[in-house]
Parts: structure tokens; sequence; C-alpha cells
């Protein structure tokens, strides 16, 4: 589906579900990049390293782990201890990201500088790669 929707030049961004479910209907087929969103919880990780092995053994395309809501060294490390050798982005619990879904407002726009925007932010830019840089 999606390779129909997309044309050279163009980039599609989809946020799925939480879950397996969408990396197993992928059937294989090849996409850039696929995102795989956890939390340092114990659940959260079990999931995605089970998405993280599914991506890898379909060869579905480059994986990166973004960590949200990471408070301390000690989430870090088991969010690098999960994921071994894969790209990660630790993005930081950030109360700005909170006041400003709660404002409605979009946190890149409420608060730009905050670490967490920012970590964002260099996601968006690895994804588009050098040009996005």
């Amino acid at each position: 589906m999606l390779g129909q929707l997309a044309r050279p030049g163009t980039i599609v961004v989809a946020d799925f579900e939480a879950g397996l479910g969408t990396v197993m209907r992928l059937d294989g087929r090849p996409v850039d990049v696929v995102v795989v969103v956890v939390e340092p919880t114990a659940k959260s990780l079990e999931v995605g390293r089970r998405a993280a092995d599914l991506v890898r053994e379909s060869g579905l395309g480059r994986l990166v782990i973004s960590a949200n809501r990471v408070r301390d060294e000690d989430d870090a490390a088991r969010v690098a201890a999960a994921f071994p050798g894969l790209d990660l982005l630790l993005v930081p619990d950030d109360p700005a990201i909170l006041a400003a879904e709660r404002s409605g407002v979009a946190p890149l726009d409420a608060a730009p500088e905050a670490p967490g925007v920012r970590a964002l932010v260099s996601l968006a830019k690895g994804l588009l790669g050098p040009a996005g840089a």
C-alpha cells in the first residue's frame, strides 16, 4: 500500500499502532527506515525487541530505536542493553513536551530548544540523511 502511494522524491511517514501486528503485515516488503519507539520499561522493551527482531529477520530496511521518556542513566543503560549494536535515539523525559501536548500545541512550536524536542529534531534530520542535515 505504501509503495503505491510513494513517488520518487517523496517522503511518507506512517505512525502505526503499538505492537507487532504492523511489522508482521509488511510481509517482507521493504521500506527505507523502520523506527521502533519504546519506553525504558520491561514490557515496552520486550515488545520493542520482538519488533526489532522481526524487522531484521525480514530485511525490511534500516532500523532505528527511539526510546522516549528516558529519565536517567539507568534508563539509558536498560535501552542500550536491550538493543545492542542498533542505532539508538534517547529522548529525555521532558516536561516541555508534556506541557505543549496539554496545551494542544506542537512541542516544536512551543519549546524548540527543549532537550526532548532537540532529540526528536535530530531523529528527523537523521532520517532524511545528508540532505536533511
